[in-house]
């Protein structure tokens, strides 16, 4: 593409978002990410993924985004570092502990955690304060981690459903191990409840435990699809009684179970996304927290979508997205002909239409859209 054409394009998407989108922020790291971890509603974490020696960092969102009157007014448009630290390997996964200044990472190769120190108001440095040995050496993508609010700190981690288990930060100890029949490689690790947690397969298997108890965790089976082989992500709404599953598939295929009724399927919908072969670590797929319905995809291309799920039904059909943010591939010109893709994204835990993401080319941005359907109604 020639620079003008290139201009041309850029110019018409930034007149297009003066009206799609409330706030839209963009940050460049030296480095892509593949993580984007809320450490408080106002700061996350990102790591880059490079073979070895990458940051840490602790960025402070602009605080334009939380004015809620006379945004213009608000000197603050940037992104801040406000911790950073190194690591010796890649970061592939990153999870904050709540309740503390810790984060725990993993470097997609081995089962191991690492524990870092966020650090406070007296150290802007991030240090890493110790490991946490998985049970499998070598793995082909790493530990998932979860973790909730607990005293003592507590993590949730495993690179297969036959090995996951509740580890104590403070002394290593093991205090629950998943009891699961397969070996399946995890794509997703959360907890919906204080003790209750769903494991996500590649291969689209659910399982349902509580650390509460040895009782075999329940078995949701993968969704009927006509791709044989095919790789599955999986998120859950948040709250036990009201918890959903969404599975997305490498072929677009999107369908909701009820927690309650892991047999069927409550919806389901053929997604208007862009599919290619993709590995475990490509596709996210998550619930909107505070907005009814919604979920986010990225990770086919270099676009987020949002969908809206109420409008899906039992039989499969064909999902248009709500909206689509394409700003990292309109910013961003393709290097020697590759693409420029998501590499992940998230919710902001209370700002109800405000995401944050990154792209393969470094950048990160946060934004905040507007539901054309609602304001055309």
């Amino acid at each position: 593409m020639e620079e003008s054409q290139f201009d041309d394009i850029l110019d018409d998407w930034f007149i297009e978002s003066l009206k799609t989108y409330k706030d839209l922020h963009v940050y460049q790291l030296e480095h892509p990410t593949q993580v984007i971890e809320w450490t408080s509603g106002k700061t996350v974490c990102v790591a880059g993924y490079a073979p070895s020696h990458n940051e840490l960092l602790e960025l402070r969102l602009p605080l334009k985004l939380f004015a809620d009157e006379n945004k213009g007014l608000c000197a603050e448009r940037d992104f801040k570092v406000a911790h950073g630290g190194f690591t010796d390997g890649p970061v592939r996964r990153l999870k904050h502990v709540p309740g503390t200044r810790c984060v725990v990472s993993n470097d997609g190769r081995s089962s191991d955690l690492q524990l870092w120190d966020l650090g406070g108001d007296e150290s802007d440095v991030i240090g890493k304060t110790g490991n946490i040995e998985g049970r499998r050496s070598l793995s082909e993508s790493g530990s998932r981690i979860a973790a909730r609010l607990s005293s003592p700190p507590q993590v949730l981690h495993g690179a297969q459903s036959s090995d996951v288990r509740l580890t104590e930060l403070t002394s290593g100890r093991t205090l629950y191990t998943l009891e699961a029949d397969s070996a399946d490689p995890l794509t997703s690790l959360q907890f919906v409840s204080d003790s209750v947690f769903l494991a996500g397969c590649c291969n689209g298997n659910v399982y349902v435990a509580d650390t509460r108890t040895s009782d075999a965790p329940q078995l949701s089976p993968p969704p009927a699809s006509s791709a044989p082989s095919v790789l599955w992500w999986t998120d859950a709404s948040e709250g036990l009684s009201t918890c959903r599953l969404v599975r997305v598939s490498a072929s677009g295929q999107a369908v909701i179970s009820d927690l309650r009724k892991l047999g069927g399927a409550v919806s389901q919908a053929q997604l208007d996304v862009q599919s290619r072969g993709c590995d475990l670590d490509d596709v996210m797929v998550s619930w909107a927290p505070s907005l009814d319905d919604c979920i986010a995809v990225s990770g086919f291309s270099g676009v987020v979508q949002i969908f809206d799920t109420s409008l899906w039904r039992s039989e499969l059909q064909e999902a248009r997205p709500l909206f689509e943010h394409r700003g990292h591939t309109v910013s961003s010109q393709a290097e020697d002909g590759v693409p420029v893709l998501v590499t992940c994204h998230v919710w902001h835990p209370e700002l109800p239409r405000t995401l944050l993401s990154a792209a393969s080319d470094g950048s990160v941005h946060v934004w905040d859209w507007v539901d054309q359907s609602a304001t055309s109604s």
